[in-house]
């Protein structure tokens, strides 16, 4: 009897334990991708598993209509940016916010730093990034308001020697891939259908589909100019609600179709920058012949 209540006992604490191990987190051999949940020993392993390839995911604060939160391009950008270096392994750099949104400022919520705030900040992280190790950084866009800005910071690099690369991954051009569910809109610029669709897929707990109709996105058409001519209060002339088409058209298939083919882009990206042996050098050798340029006629 006493040695069937011994192993009576000797089964419940094993069932107990191996209750407890699948409940325990098994660490993988890749450590997690976030820069920010990385101990400092595993940073390290993790920067030579990406062989110094990092990714700057970077979004924006401003006004995304009247349902979506004011970090959508950064919540997207990021989720796109995680899932890609899961799939190539890089190391995600945590939220930066720190871009060109000056056309937002009349909205609630919008964080607008100046033009030299911008530039000095984004040098100062690249800097700091490639100081750990980051010798690849691939600046991941997810704002329109920065596709000017980024390629021009790019071509700061060249100002003064870096020991590492800066590569810029714009938004994508082209998602409009056979299979793609279509958009109804033709003025789907902003918080619309498309953007509303990604959020429904990398944070759908907060959409507020019940407010998308609250607000007009309809471009309102407040200049008559060439398209020939730019001037920087044309977002507003034409969306001063800071929306630009309709939310309320967002489905889960759109979000799941370019989603799926912006991670596909980005992890293609990934993988050339890991192969690329020549921008290094060429930087290199751009740095030392502008030292002396008369020396090089």
């Amino acid at each position: 009897m006493i040695r069937l209540e011994i192993t009576a006992v000797c089964r419940t604490f094993l069932q107990l334990s191996f209750l407890a191990l699948l409940q325990t987190p098994v660490f993988a051999q890749s450590p997690t991708v976030k820069w920010e949940e990385l101990t400092a020993a595993d940073f390290a392993k993790a920067i030579q598993q990406s062989q110094g390839t990092c990714i700057l995911p970077i979004g924006i604060l401003e006004k995304h209509g009247p349902h979506l939160p004011l970090g959508t391009d950064l919540l997207n950008i990021r989720y796109i940016s995680v899932t890609a270096a899961q799939q190539e392994f890089a190391v995600v750099f945590p939220e930066y916010y720190f871009g060109q949104i000056f056309e937002a400022r009349h909205e609630p919520g919008t964080v607008a730093y100046s033009a030299k705030i911008q530039l000095e900040l984004l040098q100062e992280t690249t800097d700091e990034m490639a100081r750990n190790g980051c010798k690849k950084i691939v600046i991941a866009n997810g704002h329109g308001g920065n596709e000017s800005l980024l390629p021009y910071f790019a071509q700061t690099q060249l100002a003064v020697p870096h020991d590492y690369v800066v590569y810029v991954f714009p938004l994508p051009e082209h998602l409009d891939q056979p299979g793609r569910p279509s958009v109804k809109k033709p003025d789907d610029m902003h918080a619309g259908e498309t953007e509303t669709s990604h959020l429904m897929i990398s944070r759908p707990d907060l959409v507020h589909f019940d407010r998308a109709k609250q607000e007009s996105g309809a471009d309102q058409k407040g200049l008559n100019l060439p398209d020939t001519l730019y001037t920087g209060i044309w977002w507003y002339a034409r969306f001063p609600n800071h929306y630009a088409g309709e939310g309320a058209l967002a489905t889960k298939a759109l979000g799941e179709f370019d989603m799926k083919e912006w991670t596909g882009e980005l992890v293609t990206a990934l993988r050339a920058v890991k192969s690329d042996s020549e921008s290094l050098k060429l930087q290199n050798e751009f740095y030392e012949k502008s030292r002396h340029p008369l020396d090089t006629k």
